[in-house]
């Protein structure tokens, strides 16, 4: 049993490490200061357009996507090693395209959908958004009540979708819907590509979200899609579209174990430092077993998500697998940012230091892609076989 990351997955993992050192952490300050001032955590477009710049000149584009269309075709053991380095930054920055989408059109494309939208997304060219939730439906596919009817060569498509992340400017969305009422989430949900600009497709408003981020309520009002862009098979949405959930969910957990990671590391450096009544925090019993759990915790999440990964290259069966990660890492790691924050007193109370943009995001994390209740639940159910 090899416990090391390959030569050739080592080295991304320390390419991506100096990226995000010389490139994405100076330009925290910035991203914290707008999102102080209510505008929102984000990059300046000049700022996005440098990262792609450098990014794509180091390599950094298409890490999972398959070769014949630009990418490297890396597994998904190498992916958690890169996710986990970008986990360590505030800064808003994904190396395109984002993974989750990209293995969901990977599994569903046929010829024509791969050189109209898997090609270009590949390239760098498009953005993509997903629209799977719905008002009052939550983590509940059965519950899901946009219908898509056909007419003629076409679909129409009619409902409400929420939680979309880039729904106003995204070039397409991968949207799911009841295609056969009667079979529901079994058989009954097929996923479409609508495009940016297709008449019926309202985006309603803009939500703001913990963490200077925004989400997005859209319309679907006689939403006319083309029979092209039915994404694989009618009725066979719900596979691939737990084939992107999974693939977000390993990305959280490597997130998750990124941020916890600088949390630590904060600390570590912050706490020989720090003096109350004459005596260093590292010498506190309490900021010693802080430190020693997260650092327990941490690598215990590591290892279950590089487990986990390993498993999904393999081919098998990590449903189970996937929820444990999500919730363990995700609530791992919220601890150890709130327990840092209260190492560092007054200080990190303040938007001067990154921890209160990560412990907001790791609180969004707990509920978005399923929230920590329902993966245990999830985990619960099989083992005990009490799946119906």
């Amino acid at each position: 049993m090899d416990f090391e990351l390959s030569e050739e997955h080592r080295m991304l993992k320390d390419l991506v490490a100096r990226f995000v050192r010389d490139e994405l952490t100076p330009l925290e300050a910035g991203v914290m200061a707008r999102e102080a001032e209510g505008k929102g955590a984000y990059l300046a477009p000049e700022e996005h357009a440098r990262l792609d710049e450098v990014s794509r000149r180091l390599g950094l584009w298409g890490l999972d996507a398959p070769e014949d269309v630009g990418g490297s075709d890396l597994p998904m053991v190498a992916m958690v090693g890169v996710e986990e380095e970008l986990g360590r930054t505030v800064t808003p920055y994904t190396l395109p395209p984002d993974s989750p989408n990209l293995r969901m059109l990977m599994a569903t494309v046929d010829e024509r959908q791969r050189a109209a939208y898997l090609a270009p997304y590949v390239a760098g060219k498009t953005v993509s958004a997903i629209g799977i939730s719905e008002p009052g439906a939550g983590s509940d596919p059965a519950a899901m009540t946009t219908r898509a009817v056909r007419d003629g060569d076409d679909w129409v498509i009619d409902g409400r979708k929420i939680w979309i992340s880039r729904a106003d400017h995204a070039d397409f969305t991968i949207l799911m819907a009841v295609t056969d009422k009667e079979k529901g989430a079994r058989g009954g949900v097929s996923a479409f590509l609508v495009d940016k600009g297709t008449p019926g497709f309202n985006v309603l408003r803009r939500i703001p979200m913990l963490g200077g981020q925004y989400t997005y309520e859209i319309a679907l009002e006689g939403c006319r899609v083309e029979g092209w862009k039915l994404l694989g098979q009618e009725g066979a949405g719900f596979a691939p579209m737990q084939t992107r959930l999974g693939t977000r969910r390993i990305q959280m957990a490597a997130w998750s174990v990124g941020m916890a990671q600088r949390a630590l590391d904060m600390v570590v450096d912050y706490a020989p430092q720090r003096k109350t009544f004459g005596v260093p925090l590292s010498e506190r019993q309490a900021i010693q077993w802080w430190v020693a759990e997260a650092a327990t915790k941490i690598h215990a999440a590591r290892l279950m998500t590089y487990d986990c990964a390993w498993k999904l290259d393999q081919g098998r069966d990590v449903r189970s697998e996937i929820s444990m990660i999500k919730w363990y890492a995700t609530e791992m790691a919220y601890e150890t940012v709130d327990r840092a924050m209260q190492a560092f007193g007054a200080m990190g109370m303040t938007k001067e230091l990154p921890l209160q943009l990560m412990q907001a995001k790791l609180r969004t994390m707990r509920i978005y892609d399923g929230p920590t209740e329902v993966h245990k639940w999830v985990v619960a159910r099989n083992l005990l076989g009490t799946r119906r």
